[in-house]
């Protein structure tokens, strides 16, 4: 595993939560390695645009290297696009894995070669010690096998700042999921954090919808008037109409995305109702989160009754 900073540095990361990561990896049986340039940071928080581009196509290129973790999140993984090396990683499969920022690779390489990235936890979120179990329970079933993976809702989650404080962790109930309209579909998947998606909108880098079942969720930077007119931009794109379905991740609470304004903001859109939609399913920028294939499938149904999402 190797382990490179596409958008935020390492340095970022505290020493506690790098030796909570490492270890969990080491439980895993899987050998860390770190980019030459992971700890270098300019005043944006990450790295030039050459160093995160020879990170990554070191990672590539390096056939002992089978699969690439991100650091963490950030905003600026998009000024990589028009650098990489497209051939070399459509010869070279690998899965990216981690998620907000990361969104822009993992759609763009599905786009470019055709290849499955995941979303899911990026090196940062295995520093966590506590509450940590689902968020593993569900990369191992999604990375380690081959069967099909049954998402079922985590009991509890959290909304805090774990990262300054290990130890005061602020645990909710959950819920369960929100069903908002009713209906079964499978399709590919495609998206991730929705503020980041819509920057390939218009590009080369922006996969077909064709066909497609839309995970979207995004941060409390996006109030809920932001994410209002971010779906709107997703709708206007010219292959929305052949999308399948939408699973809708966890808001933070900041957000002001309750559960009320989201069942407005989706049953005012006539373009969104014919299709399955579900929300509050544990993935996005609270914890803990799943793992889903970016270019894999999904199949999922939506009742009051009772939903279910299946990944392959």
């Amino acid at each position: 595993m190797r382990v490179i900073a596409p958008s935020f540095s390492l340095r970022m990361i505290s020493e506690e939560v790098r030796s909570i990561a490492s270890q969990r990896f080491e439980c895993l049986g899987l050998k860390l390695e770190f980019g030459d340039h992971v700890e270098e940071m300019n005043d944006h928080l990450s790295s030039d645009i050459k160093s995160r581009i020879d990170d990554l196509h070191a990672a590539y290129s390096d056939k002992n290297v089978k699969a690439v973790f991100a650091v963490i999140g950030g905003y600026n993984s998009n000024q990589l696009l028009t650098h990489l090396d497209w051939d070399l990683i459509k010869n070279n499969p690998k899965p990216l894995i981690g998620y907000s920022d990361t969104t822009a690779l993992q759609n763009a390489i599905f786009a470019k070669t055709g290849h499955i990235s995941y979303s899911g936890p990026a090196y940062s979120t295995f520093g966590q010690k506590k509450y940590f179990d689902y968020t593993l329970e569900y990369f191992v079933k999604m990375l380690f096998n081959t069967n099909a993976v049954q998402i079922i809702p985590s009991e509890t989650w959290t909304d805090d700042e774990w990262f300054l404080d290990q130890e005061k962790r602020n645990l909710k109930q959950n819920e369960g999921w929100l069903p908002i309209y009713e209906g079964r579909a499978t399709g590919k998947i495609l998206g991730g954090n929705l503020g980041t998606f819509t920057l390939l909108f218009g590009t080369e880098y922006m996969p077909n919808l064709k066909g497609t079942i839309l995970f979207l969720e995004d941060d409390a930077c996006e109030k809920f008037n932001e994410f209002d007119r971010l779906l709107q931009a997703l709708i206007h794109q010219p292959d929305f109409s052949e999308v399948q379905g939408i699973v809708l991740g966890r808001f933070q609470v900041a957000s002001e995305m309750s559960k009320e304004y989201i069942k407005e903001l989706f049953s005012s859109r006539p373009e969104l109702n014919k299709i399955p939609i579900i929300a509050n399913v544990d993935f996005g920028h609270t914890n803990p989160i799943i793992t889903y294939p970016i270019g894999g499938t999904a199949t999922i149904k939506v009742s009051k009754s009772g939903s279910s999402i299946v990944l392959e």
